[in-house]
């Protein structure tokens, strides 16, 4: 059985800092190609960063040079480094696997507001 449990979401001021981790299990987790998307209320779910099985990433616009993701195959995870965080990073974060077909987690939720 496929699981992909995200954690690390919260509540934090902006210009603060999160890190989201995304522990897999069910699948041969290094062949993977890795993601994390969000959803805010209302709107459609968005690609945030990907990581393919080989390191190469790529980020939304709006997240690049301040969103960091990483993956560590010993572990089976995959982290979100979220800094000067904005009101409008707040969503539904989701980790997601890709080979073949698409896995999802079931979502942390982040916030970020004075």
């Amino acid at each position: 059985q496929v699981q992909l449990v995200e954690s690390g979401g919260g509540w934090m001021q902006p210009g603060g800092s999160l890190r989201l981790s995304c522990a897999a299990s069910g699948i041969m987790f290094s062949m993977y190609d890795m993601g994390w998307y969000r959803q805010a209320p209302g709107k459609q779910r968005e690609l945030v960063a990907r990581i393919t099985s080989g390191g190469v990433t790529n980020y939304a616009s709006s997240v690049k040079g301040r969103f960091f993701i990483s993956r560590e195959n010993a572990k089976n995870t995959v982290y979100l480094q979220m800094n000067s965080l904005k009101p409008e990073d707040t969503a539904t974060y989701y980790c997601n696997g890709y080979r073949f077909r698409d896995y999802w987690g079931q979502g942390t939720r982040v916030t970020v507001s004075s």
